[in-house]
């Protein structure tokens, strides 16, 4: 059995699986989140660590003689954050997180002095990658900043509290800024850049490597007698490509959690920072990522569920499909609407831009601006897309994977937006939990070649291909979104 663990940021998942790819059983642990003010965004890594553990125990409890079978542990986790230890491993602040934007002033700073580091590091400096932070921490808290031993990212912390070793892998690691993509090691002139030294990183692995072995107080803990390797895991996006086996360049997905993403698989670096396009390195030796990351997706969705008055996300859908059918163009009254309400990153790199509505009328009803959102989160991505394509990587059919793939009416609606045939998958919002533990496998090796369990995938759950008679009205509603940036933007200029 291998184990995998997703720390996600509203919610800890975990994970049994066997050597034939199923999904024995799964645990989930609701976390929140902490914004002490405007633009910022916190948790306290213990509370992962108790969550953690919480899900462990509903996994041993569900399934004992499978839990007492685990052998190996993968992990998966959001990026970009900063977990911030003194010599003694301990806590020095609360971590912040990858949608804090509190170190703008310090990511155009780094833009502006290193412009070349970019093609180095695979991005643009941006509020909400990790380097930045440090900058601020730096000039705002000097006292925290003196006394960093280490910075790690979030699922790095669960492996210190699971094994006692400061490490990570190079997916998550290239999300930290930190990172020369190409040569899959710390890039030094950036750490020192923010004030840093190689001796404050971890030591990296690739992810399907193993990191370390379980420790003899965490085994007691967690009731485990026999040896257990951890595996050097990775990032959520590059780990759940390994869940719906997206290992191969040519494969791309579409992720629609909190956050959006277009993600392709490439066998070499395939990044155009200047458009804020990624190239960041994929969780399998000698393959790398090419994304275009939109910082508000499925969560645009439960802020109109909210903001509406509705029961819940799939009350407003039902409305939506009753009144909007995709059988024909949505009427020239509805809204559009610019999804940016944490700010945006593809294509705009610009985390003071917010979102709106607008043609607006007496008659606009709470349908119309349901499927608004729906749609503006599906322009957004075609954005992203677009990007993506003029960096060189290639988009074909798309997976779709998130809490936004269990609707069949949106998934639709993207693929007649992204003209791209969308496929769903059977299990996909475990896609993280399940690649960890396949990259749990891949470091336990025990003998056996797990080529085909990678390459498996998910079974499909259902086919959308783009209707041709949509693709007119759609693209004059995506000329007029366009249209609408400049006005969006010079609310904050």
């Amino acid at each position: 059995m291998s184990l995998g663990i997703d720390l996600g940021t509203s919610e800890l998942k975990a994970v049994l699986l066997d050597v034939s790819g199923a999904v024995l059983t799964h645990a989930g642990v609701h976390l929140s989140i902490s914004r002490p003010q405007a633009g910022w965004s916190e948790q306290n890594p213990e509370d992962w660590w108790q969550a953690c553990l919480t899900a462990l125990q509903q996994l041993r409890q569900q399934q004992p003689d499978a839990y007492d079978r685990v052998r190996c542990i993968g992990l998966s986790g959001q990026m970009h954050g900063a977990v911030l230890l003194d010599q003694g491993d301990q806590l020095l602040r609360p971590a912040i997180l990858w949608d804090d934007s509190r170190a703008l002033a310090q990511a155009h700073s780094l833009g502006r002095q290193y412009p070349a580091f970019a093609d180095v590091t695979g991005s643009l400096p941006m509020a909400g990658l990790t380097a930045p932070k440090l900058l601020w921490l730096r000039e705002h808290e000097p006292q925290v900043f003196s006394r960093i031993s280490c910075v790690l990212s979030p699922k790095d912390y669960l492996r210190l509290r699971l094994t006692g070793e400061r490490i990570s892998d190079v997916s998550d690691a290239a999300g930290t800024l930190w990172l020369d993509v190409r040569q899959r090691d710390w890039f030094e002139p950036m750490l020192h850049a923010c004030g840093l030294q190689l001796n404050q990183m971890p030591r990296l692995v690739e992810g399907s490597a193993a990191s370390a072995a379980l420790s003899a107080s965490a085994a007691s803990l967690l009731g485990w007698q026999q040896p257990v390797v951890v595996a050097g895991g990775g990032g959520d996006n590059p780990v759940s490509a390994v869940g719906i086996g997206a290992i191969e360049a040519g494969q791309a997905f579409v992720t629609l959690g909190t956050s959006a993403a277009m993600v392709a698989i490439t066998d070499r670096v395939a990044g155009m920072p200047a458009s804020a396009v990624h190239s960041f390195c994929h969780a399998l030796p000698q393959r790398w990522y090419t994304m275009g990351a939109m910082l508000a997706g499925a969560s645009c969705l439960r802020w109109a569920t909210h903001l509406l008055g509705q029961a819940n996300e799939q009350a407003l859908l039902q409305l939506v499909q009753e009144e909007l059918p995709l059988t024909q163009p949505a009427p020239a009254a509805t809204p559009l609407f610019l999804p940016y309400l944490a700010g945006e990153r593809t294509p705009h790199n610009d985390p003071l831009l917010r979102g709106g509505f607008m043609n607006l009328a007496y008659d606009t009803t709470p349908a119309m601006l349901g499927y608004a959102v729906l749609e503006g989160v599906g322009f957004g991505l075609l954005d992203a897309m677009s990007a993506v394509q003029s960096a060189g990587a290639e988009v074909a059919t798309c997976s779709l994977v998130g809490g936004g793939a269990r609707s069949n009416y949106w998934a639709q609606l993207l693929a007649n937006i992204l003209d791209r045939e969308v496929c769903t998958l059977s299990g996909s919002e475990l896609s993280a939990c399940i690649g960890a533990a396949k990259l749990g496998f891949l470091a336990y090796g025990g003998g056996r070649d797990y080529h085909e369990l990678l390459a498996a995938g998910m079974p499909i759950k259902e086919r959308f291909v783009p209707v041709a008679a949509q693709q007119e009205a759609l693209q004059a509603r995506y000329r007029k979104f366009r249209g609408l940036f400049t006005a969006a933007q010079a609310l904050h200029d």
